[in-house]
């Protein structure tokens, strides 16, 4: 089908040394993520996804995946993601968003869905601080980009707030609780192509609802 809608799917994932505990439960819950973005192109005919995965430390901002076709996508596994050091969150961010919006400068009928995990909070940055970032998400939050927050052990509502984010998921760091979010994430990816497919506003993604999940 000509001029298919485009969804970026923009997922700005923390590889900071924290999450060295959780790392298997989230290479799993993100491999199962991105079949199921495959699964939601096959539905929605009407609509072409691509992925954009930026993972992040104080070591490096890594693009591994950078506006390719869901058919492209490796998998995440132990050797490109190894969790070390410091969380650049806010660096993180800044370039994620200016690669990807550099790149659709010249296009049209697209939507982002920006989705950012992380289990801690920012205390690396260099190039960006929480002000800047604000600005920048407030620039394109209203122009077709949704932005989401998925975080664990620390306050999830303020740093999100912060940032101007209020579409924020709160998940439990065990096993458990990830399953529960991946599944959650999944479950809302599926209903954004539906509002897009019904020409519904997509910018309350989770309903700027705190969900808890334990």
């Amino acid at each position: 089908m000509e001029n298919r809608h485009q969804v970026h799917n923009l997922i700005i994932l923390d590889e900071s040394g924290s999450m060295e505990e959780i790392k298997r439960s989230i290479i799993t819950g993100f491999n199962e993520l991105l079949g199921s973005i495959k699964e939601i192109e096959t539905k929605f005919s009407d609509q072409e996804h691509f992925i954009s995965m930026v993972t992040f430390n104080s070591n490096k901002i890594n693009p591994l995946h950078f506006v390719e076709p869901c058919s492209k996508i490796n998998k995440l596994n132990t050797e490109n993601y190894n969790p070390d050091v410091l969380t650049p969150l806010h660096d993180a961010i800044g370039y994620s968003i200016n690669k990807l919006s550099e790149h659709l400068k010249d296009k049209a009928n697209y939507s982002v869905l920006v989705t950012i995990l992380t289990d801690g909070e920012e205390n690396a940055s260099i190039a960006y601080d929480a002000i800047s970032i604000k600005k920048l998400i407030e620039k394109y939050k209203n122009n077709n980009w949704t932005f989401t927050y998925i975080g664990t052990n620390h306050d999830i509502t303020k740093a999100a707030n912060d940032l101007d984010i209020f579409n924020v998921l709160n998940f439990s760091s065990d096993s458990e609780g990830i399953v529960k979010m991946f599944e959650h994430e999944k479950v809302s990816r599926a209903k954004y192509s539906l509002d897009i497919s019904n020409g519904i506003e997509t910018s309350d993604f989770y309903k700027k609802t705190i969900f808890k999940l334990q």
